[in-house]
């Protein structure tokens, strides 16, 4: 199997998150493909470290729904079919829907105009979003996977409810991997990813959720055509 690109030493207390950062990040690459299989032990040969951590880290993987357990065998890589994604998609857009109809619902804890920390934390989440809108614009597909998920898991944390935030970024790391299989097929992606991350927040900070549903909306519209027809039987010449 493909080994990580950095596999430098890495400490002891956190080996079980660095591990598993790493094989996520393989997946996310695509040099971990789907159906992929591998041991406790070639993990463990291959970082240098004792089976526990590994172990540890591959179950974890495997409750996120990126791996799948095999007693005999050991792991593989989760593979997703189309319709995975479809119900990821669903999914994001009932979290994203409850968290733009809360700016205008006093019952939910939500972002307040006026509050200086709040303008702040949106600077910074329009700066993650500016990088993934020009990795978007080029092409760059791991330079974008690393801006997205920050960006998405910043601007959800915005709203106060870190169950939202971590079950948004779940989903997230769950479409990335389901996806890139496919996009890592084309040669040349500028054009063909979503860039309406300034644009988003701008919706919010203007307090629009009217906008900022919409934009997602056609977001999640324009990633399903897009991978249905990369995921369809090939057309004829």
């Amino acid at each position: 199997m493909p080994g990580p690109s950095g596999t430098g030493a890495v400490t002891r207390s956190t080996l079980r998150q660095q591990i598993a950062d790493a094989l996520r990040d393989e997946v996310l690459a695509g040099r971990l493909q789907p159906g992929q299989e591998f041991t406790v032990k070639e993990i463990a040969e291959q970082y240098g470290v004792s089976a526990t951590p590994v172990r540890e880290a591959l179950v974890d993987l495997s409750a996120q729904g990126l791996l799948d357990a095999d007693h005999h065998r050991g792991f593989r890589v989760h593979e997703y079919s189309f319709e995975d994604f479809r119900g990821m998609v669903q999914a994001r857009s009932l979290v994203t829907d409850g968290m733009f109809l809360a700016l205008a619902d006093d019952r939910y804890e939500r972002p307040r105009p006026g509050d200086a920390r709040l303008a702040a934390d949106l600077a910074a989440v329009r700066r993650r979003g500016e990088e993934a809108q020009r990795a978007a614009l080029t092409g760059e597909l791991t330079v974008l996977i690393g801006y997205d998920l920050r960006y998405w898991r910043e601007l959800a944390a915005l709203f106060g409810n870190p169950y939202l935030s971590d079950f948004l970024h779940r989903l997230r790391v769950q479409s990335w991997v389901c996806t890139v299989q496919h996009l890592r097929r084309l040669d040349d992606l500028r054009g063909l990813l979503w860039s309406g991350h300034t644009e988003l927040v701008d919706a919010l900070a203007r307090r629009d959720a009217p906008s900022a549903r919409a934009l997602v909306a056609a977001y999640n519209a324009h990633s399903l055509t897009l991978i249905e027809r990369l995921t369809g039987p090939p057309t004829a010449p």
